[in-house]
Order: C-alpha cells, then sequence, then structure tokens
C-alpha cells in the first residue's frame, strides 16, 4: 500500500495542518479510552491481561474505523466487527468511570442511608424504652403503696390487681406466703408477705434504674452518632447499645409477651462495593438501566462518546493517509517507470500543452511506459480522453490537472535532489 502524504491526499497546507491536528486528536482520544478499558478490565483480570486485552481492543478500534474509511469491500464486515469491539470497549469504560466516579460519593451515600436506618432504629427503641420507663414508674410507686398497705391493714395479696404485673407481684406474695403454711399469721404489720412486697418494690426501682439507664445510653450515641463515620464503626458502636438495653424488663413492664425489638442493620447489607476497588459490572449496567442517576449517565455516556469521536476521527482521517484512488494512480505508474511520485508527476506535467476546450493534452508519443498506463487508465475511467486528429494525444480531465500540479505544493527530497542534478553548474 503506497503512503501518500497528506499534501497530496488534500492538495494544501492548511488541510495537511488539519489532517494532522485530526490525527493527533485520534491518538489522544484512543488514550484516554485505552486507559479507561484498561483500568475497567483491571477490576477483574490479571494485570497483564487486562493491558494486553485492552491494547488490542483499542488498537484493533481504530485500525477497523481507518479500513472503513477506505476500503469500500467488506465494510459492513468491518463495522459489525466495530461495533462488537466498541460494545466491549464502552462497556469496560463505562464500568472504569463509575466507579472512578462513584468512589467518594457513594462510601458517603452508604455511611449516610446507614445512618438514616441506625437512627430510625434507635429512635424506635427510644420509644419502647420510653412506655416501659412510663410503667415501671407506675408500677414503683404502686409497690411502695401495697407495701405500705399491706404494713398497716395486711391481706393486700389477696386483692386482684387490673394491671398484669402488679397481679403477677400479688400471686408471687400470696403463693410465697402459702409455703410458710400457719406459722406467719396474714394481717398487718412487718411479716412475711410485707417483706415480700418490699423486696418486689426495691426490684421495680433498680428495674427502672436500668431501664433510665439504657435510655440515656441510647440518647447519648444518637447525639454522637455523625453520617459519615464509617459504616462499620457505626454499627459496632450501636450494638453495644443495643445490647445493654434489659430487653427482658421492656418486656416485663410493659405487659407484652416480646416486645418487637427494632432491627439492626447488618454491614453486608450496608457495604460499599467501591471500597474492595472492583464494582460490579452487572451492578453498574442493573442500576444504569432500572434506576439511573446523573452519574450513571454521565459516566455511559462519556465512554460512548470517546469510542464514537474516535471512530469519527479515524474514519475521516484515514482516507487522507491512504490517499484516494485517484491519487494513487500516479504513485502506481510511477513505479512502472521507477522513480519517485513526485518526479514522475513533474515530468508527465512537463509535457502538457493547452488542448482542445481549454484543456490539457498530451501526445501519446511522447508517454513514458508509466505515463502511458496512467493516461489509458484515465481514459477507462473517462477522465481523459483519445483524440485522433493531429496525432493520438490525451485530453486530461481539469480536475485530474488540478489534483496533479497541486500534489507538488511540497517537494519532496527526491525532487529536489533531481532538480539539483539537471541544474547546470556554471563555467
Amino acid at each position: 500500500m503506497a503512503f501518500v502524504s497528506p499534501s497530496t491526499a488534500t492538495g494544501g497546507s492548511g488541510s495537511r495542518a488539519m489532517v494532522q491536528s485530526l490525527f493527533v486528536s485520534t491518538v489522544l482520544l484512543s488514550i484516554v479510552s485505552w486507559y479507561t478499558t484498561y483500568m475497567g478490565m483491571a477490576l477483574y483480570l490479571n494485570g497483564w491481561f487486562a493491558f494486553l486485552a485492552s491494547l488490542g481492543i483499542q488498537s484493533a478500534l481504530v485500525l477497523v474505523a481507518w479500513l472503513i474509511g477506505f476500503t469500500a469491500s467488506r465494510r459492513a464486515l468491518l463495522t459489525a466487527v466495530y461495533a462488537i469491539t466498541a460494545v466491549v470497549s464502552i462497556a469496560f469504560s463505562y464500568v472504569s468511570l463509575y466507579t472512578w466516579f462513584s468512589a467518594r460519593e457513594r462510601p458517603a451515600l452508604v455511611q449516610r442511608g446507614l445512618y438514616d436506618t441506625i437512627s430510625a432504629s434507635a429512635g424506635q427503641g427510644e420509644q419502647q424504652l420510653a412506655a416501659a420507663i412510663a410503667e415501671a414508674r407506675k408500677h414503683v410507686v404502686a409497690l411502695d403503696e401495697l407495701t405500705a398497705a399491706e404494713k398497716l391493714h395486711g391481706h393486700m395479696a389477696r386483692a386482684q390487681d387490673s394491671d398484669p404485673y402488679l397481679a403477677r407481684i400479688r400471686e408471687a406474695v400470696a403463693r410465697e406466703a402459702q409455703t410458710y403454711s400457719d406459722s406467719y399469721k396474714e394481717g398487718a404489720g412487718q411479716g412475711v408477705r410485707y417483706s415480700a412486697f418490699d423486696r418486689h418494690a426495691k426490684l421495680a426501682r433498680q428495674s427502672l434504674e436500668q431501664l433510665t439507664a439504657a435510655q440515656q445510653s441510647l440518647s447519648a450515641f444518637r447525639a454522637q452518632l455523625k453520617p459519615n463515620d464509617p459504616s462499620d464503626v457505626q454499627i459496632r458502636r450501636y450494638r453495644e447499645v443495643y445490647d445493654a438495653i434489659p430487653w427482658a424488663e421492656v418486656d416485663s413492664q410493659t405487659h407484652a409477651a416480646k416486645v418487637e425489638r427494632p432491627p439492626v442493620p447488618t454491614l453486608s447489607s450496608h457495604l460499599d462495593k467501591t471500597a474492595s476497588g472492583q464494582e460490579e459490572l452487572l451492578l453498574a449496567f442493573t442500576e444504569l438501566v432500572s434506576a439511573p442517576t446523573g452519574r450513571h449517565v454521565f459516566a455511559f455516556l462519556l465512554a460512548a462518546f470517546i469510542d464514537i469521536i474516535v471512530f469519527l476521527l479515524a474514519f475521516a482521517s484515514g482516507p487522507y493517509f491512504h490517499g484516494d484512488p485517484e491519487q494513487r494512480w500516479p504513485a502506481a505508474s510511477a513505479v512502472l517507470d521507477g522513480v519517485d511520485p513526485q518526479v514522475f508527476t513533474r515530468d508527465f506535467l512537463r509535457k502538457f500543452e493547452s488542448g482542445p476546450g481549454g484543456l490539457a493534452s498530451v501526445d501519446d508519443q511522447e508517454l513514458s511506459p508509466g505515463e502511458r498506463q496512467l493516461c489509458i487508465l484515465l481514459a477507462g475511467k473517462q477522465l481523459a480522453t483519445l483524440a485522433e486528429e493531429g496525432g493520438r494525444k490525451y485530453l486530461i480531465d481539469e480536475r485530474i490537472h488540478q489534483q496533479l500540479i497541486e500534489s507538488l505544493d511540497t517537494r519532496s527530497g527526491a525532487l529536489r535532489a533531481s532538480r539539483i542534478a539537471t541544474t547546470p553548474v556554471a563555467p
């Protein structure tokens, strides 16, 4: 494949600079796309495997885009190859960018979500403790009154009580007194029943103190809890306070068989997946489809944008480097004469004369083998006409004539050397 310089392909230094800029832009964006693809693959593959795979994918993207730009045959197959390769590149680039964008934001979201969950659980626990403390205070007052009434009047263990907690204590005192048989008669004074009521009153005060202390600890924990604390720290501190709550006393004081305790969040359900340096590929795309946020959409669009721009730039700049067929014909014809393409073009143009209609004409007798093959090809492509009047002459299309002249706007080394060799030396 002959290489045609940008000046030959475009016909001007300004266009040449533009093509060079496009080529540089393609290379820079390809490096960015390669790096994001590599970082995405490195989350799942060995470093060397990820490096080689990403390098192969990115080079395939650029080369296939160039081939699509200047190859007419098998363009559908090349397009399919590019689409499949681009899907892989975009997928891993998206995961890499999404992981990078969420590296700081997602831990904060996870921690704030855990903070809200713990606050709700602690708030529910405080409400249950507050209800148990209110009942415990009533029970302490009631037991103090029962103890005093038993000392003054007696027979308190026989009475019925609407409060289940107090009713159980009356029954317990009555059963305890029955074990003493007739040794201790029921009545006023500091007897067995009075001592039993007094003991239950002390236990009720201790229960109230435990509940009050648990409530204070829980309130202090909520006051010190911060949404930006690490997840494991939040759960560990809350678990310490939660386990210290006397739930049996809460059940007893609130007359419940078993109070429904607030759930304690687990670390596995509030784990930051980016903390391990790996973002799940399926999770990233699931969130993109089901509940996309600005971070998801931006990461995906950026990953797709890079590969799309790489394709467009490579597609646009590829033909300039390869050259159009009309621009490759002179280079191929120069091979037949064994000269440089620009030297061939210069010598060919020197044989041009003005012909009918202002078209350039060249005598067939003056043509070299390579020049004759070029004229035959141009005639076959209807870009030249063979005129028989006044000898065999080829009339060259104006556009081909212009391209040949413009191809000499920047002289190559061979053209300069040939000029020096043909310049006569002054005596």
